[in-house]
């Protein structure tokens, strides 16, 4: 009898461990931000870190990691292995423990499917990340619902978002790490098919970082300096020189921000890299105060 018992309490031991391990490791889950501005539910991948699911009342920074042209809200998890990025830099205390947003912003077939975090003729996505999709997700979710508190960053395409973003809003990120960014495509041609593609880019020349600089009077100069910035781009990468203008343009307006062109190429390998420096830059300015 007293042999049963025992293995009826081991037994107990176990499943209740068994339960408890998810709950203390970190997750990323699949969330979806029913828009009406956009008229459809956008999904959004979210990493919440070891011990969220605990029964406490602890608050978490915040980051916007965005994806690039041909990308949707599983890239930074399934080509970027942003989670296991993240598990390191927590485990090394590189960082603290935070909430990482990754929303979708696109599809891979980029001439039949929406892309791009600007608004457009028929999608005005920057209204929905505003209005919508931070609100929601962030009294959803646990987070310091603070600018000091939220950091914003992104690859390519989302890399000029991530920019543009804290640009035309800088009340809302402490930092903006950019990683081959692209920040301003030319006016696109009058042969291009008239596409999604052809939108996108459109958007992208549309709300040029570069130009926002050049016409940044006094007092939007002195709202960029509540930001910081950091610039991150392959030495091999078509939009490398993009990286360098606006990093010379900043500096001569006076606005602080950091360049790095390290050896590499617009590749998973340097955004995987890129993301072990980009996180503790937006750790290191949590809860910064303004100038």
């Amino acid at each position: 009898m007293k042999r049963i018992a025992l293995t009826i309490m081991l037994s107990s031991i176990a499943a209740t461990l068994a339960l408890a391990q998810p709950l203390r490791q970190s997750r990323i889950i699949t969330d979806s931000v029913s828009s009406s501005i956009l008229g459809e539910d956008v999904k959004v991948n979210v990493y919440l870190p070891r011990g969220y699911d605990a029964q406490d009342v602890k608050l978490y920074p915040v980051v916007y990691l965005l994806h690039g042209l041909y990308g949707t809200n599983t890239d930074w998890t399934e080509k970027g292995h942003m989670k296991d990025v993240v598990d390191e830099l927590v485990a090394s205390g590189d960082i603290p423990k935070m909430i990482i947003f990754m929303p979708n912003a696109g599809d891979p077939d980029v001439h039949n499917n929406w892309n791009g975090y600007f608004n457009m003729p028929g999608r005005p996505y920057e209204d929905f990340f505003f209005r919508e999709l931070i609100p929601t997700l962030e009294s959803r979710y646990r987070v310091k619902e603070d600018k000091q508190h939220r950091a914003i960053m992104g690859l390519s395409m989302g890399g000029g978002g991530s920019a543009v973003y804290s640009q035309r809003h800088p009340d809302c990120f402490s930092s903006c790490y950019a990683m081959s960014a692209w920040l301003d495509s030319g006016e696109p041609s009058e042969d291009m098919p008239k596409d999604k593609l052809y939108l996108v880019s459109k958007s992208v020349h549309d709300h040029s970082a570069l130009a926002f600089v050049d016409d940044a009077d006094e007092e939007t100069v002195r709202k960029l300096k509540s930001v910081k910035w950091f610039f991150d781009c392959g030495d091999d990468d078509s939009l490398v020189g993009l990286s360098m203008d606006i990093y010379r343009k900043m500096r001569i307006k006076g606005i602080p921000c950091e360049l790095r062109v390290r050896d590499g190429w617009h590749s998973w390998e340097y955004w995987h890299q890129a993301l072990r420096m980009a996180l503790p830059f937006a750790a290191r300015n949590f809860g910064e105060r303004e100038p």
